[in-house]
């Protein structure tokens, strides 16, 4: 999205949700884009996103640790 289309007041496309829910998982989210989240972005897509991506992320952990348990020989 470039700045013409942040002053015609359009919502965040799914890149730049993506990007937001990304930032705000590791807490590094400029304080630019947070304002242009909750004056243009609709909650629930954010929301949204955060959930699957926090849900990839338990997965990806679950997965990591029964590969490690199961190369260490341990039944």
């Amino acid at each position: 999205m470039s700045d013409k289309d942040d002053e015609q007041g359009q919502k965040p496309g799914f890149i730049h949700v993506l990007q937001s829910s990304l930032a705000a998982l590791f807490g590094v989210q400029s304080s630019a884009n947070r304002e242009r989240d909750f004056k243009k972005g609709r909650a629930g897509d954010y929301i949204g996103v955060f959930a699957i991506m926090v849900i990839a992320v338990v997965i990806t952990m679950i997965v990591v640790v029964s590969m490690v348990i199961n190369s260490a020989g341990t039944p």
